[in-house]
């Protein structure tokens, strides 16, 4: 069972498509998120995506399948300017910072965002990011950080850099597990698809040395794809298995649009054409990772 915020987007689009979700209330400012349900999970949600409404289903599509009762709190930096995203948006549905940092919580999730070409410290929000950052180390039980926001992470946490690509890296990527021992890899199997979309990358030879990090799942063309600390109290995956089928193709189309020089996304078009249909080869991952790391990190029951 997923709980959303009522009248959320993603509610009425789920349920469509015949899941089991339920709503609640997003209180005022200033006063505590309802409690949650008897045994269920609070999972705070950073979205940093221009896209709000996308990146939302595409989160819940990735828990509702869970069968554990689950609350996604999307929560926002506050006095933020959400270029956008409508204003109404974010009242009605994210919370602030302030007003959740006093709680303890099961999971955050930290999304990518399109600068990942500005150096960390120019980012607008880095002061109040590093912020969040740190008070989940002794507030969520796991922080699950995607794309930029794993390069993000691992800067803060760990001092990783990261380096700028030649070209975008685009499509479809086979990451080979590295520790099939590990709880957060279980049923994925030694090689599992992932799409990938970024301008940067993070190397291991850069990972402080002894077993603070360990990359448990990595490609030979898109590099490091999994990481985990500390048993799991950090999870980085550098791409984006909750993308749903046609993501890929939309940032495509727009670049081509905007004069912007790409090439099509590899392994993802069913022809040698880059047009429709696609091959949704994720499907499968993206449920088991998800589920993974709720169970096994959030529940602080991982075994590596």
């Amino acid at each position: 069972m997923l709980y959303l915020p009522a009248g959320l987007p993603a509610v009425e689009t789920l349920r469509q498509e015949m899941k089991n979700v339920q709503e609640y209330v997003v209180p005022l400012s200033g006063t505590e998120v309802r409690e949650k349900p008897q045994n269920g999970l609070q999972i705070l949600f950073l979205n940093l995506m221009p896209q709000k409404a996308v990146t939302e289903l595409d989160v819940a599509r990735s828990l509702v399948d869970i069968d554990l009762p689950i609350v996604l709190i999307p929560m926002k930096i506050s006095g933020q300017v959400y270029k956008n995203a409508p204003v109404g948006h974010m009242e009605a549905y994210y919370t602030d910072f302030e007003d959740l940092c006093l709680g303890h919580y099961d999971g955050l999730i930290i999304t990518g965002a399109p600068i990942e070409l500005l150096k960390f410290e120019e980012v607008r929000y880095w002061n109040e990011l590093c912020q969040i950052m740190g008070w989940a180390k002794s507030h969520v039980s796991s922080t699950l950080y995607i794309c930029w926001g794993a390069q993000a992470g691992l800067y803060y946490h760990f001092g990783v850099p990261k380096y700028e690509l030649e070209q975008k890296l685009f499509g479809v990527f086979p990451q080979q597990v590295k520790n099939s021992k590990c709880s957060l890899m279980q049923g994925m199997g030694t090689v599992f698809p992932m799409p990938t979309s970024r301008y940067t990358e993070v190397r291991a030879i850069d990972f402080p040395r002894g077993d603070e990090l360990e990359v448990i799942a990595e490609s030979e063309e898109s590099g490091i794809g999994v990481v985990v600390s500390h048993a799991g109290r950090e999870v980085f995956i550098t791409g984006h298995l909750e993308y749903e089928p046609l993501t890929l193709h939309n940032e495509y189309t727009r670049d081509l649009k905007k004069g912007i020089p790409i090439k099509p996304p590899v392994n993802y078009y069913q022809s040698e054409l880059p047009e429709l249909p696609v091959v949704y080869s994720w499907e499968r991952a993206a449920h088991l990772f998800y589920e993974n790391w709720i169970r096994t990190c959030c529940v602080k029951e991982l075994k590596i």
